[in-house]
């Protein structure tokens, strides 16, 4: 057990640092800063008030970031089998990705206290949104998790 919840916060780490520098790169084109960024995650727990805490609210983004990604990865890897990396896996992981992007988009934000600036969503931002968990979130997710399992079949 000590390995797997391991092996869950490794891979989730890797995968969400993958995440939130996609993110922070892409919008640093838009000049938006990371603090900005990690505000505007944390409002989705406490309104405005995120953008008048400073960095009180850059860590709660990240303790909410940490939280969701672990979560989200605990439930994929309960589900992974052995073998290689093969088009099953690739594709499980895409799946992953886009069940992630279409549930955070589309069910958790409009019910968080997140400002729905919709002028801000443009086609790139959105793109950029999906390519990200797609990638860095499912593939990502997706790959690793085969590679542990092998390796514990290997033992």
């Amino acid at each position: 057990m000590a390995s797997a919840t391991g092996s869950v916060m490794r891979i989730g780490l890797i995968a969400g640092t993958l995440d939130i520098t996609e993110n922070l790169v892409f919008n640093a084109f838009r000049h938006i800063t990371p603090v900005q960024i990690f505000q505007y995650i944390a409002s989705g727990a406490d309104g405005a008030w995120a953008f008048r805490a400073g960095m009180e609210s850059v860590a709660l983004a990240w303790r909410s970031i940490t939280r969701l990604r672990c979560s989200g990865l605990r439930s994929f890897t309960r589900r992974a089998g052995g073998g290689g990396f093969d088009s099953a896996t690739g594709a499980s992981g895409l799946v992953y990705g886009a069940m992630v992007y279409v549930i955070m988009n589309f069910v958790v934000l409009p019910l968080t206290r997140v400002p729905h600036a919709r002028a801000a969503v443009t086609l790139a931002s959105r793109v950029s949104g999906v390519l990200a968990l797609l990638f860095c979130i499912g593939a990502t997710i997706a790959v690793l998790t085969r590679r542990d399992r092998m390796r514990e079949i290997a033992s």
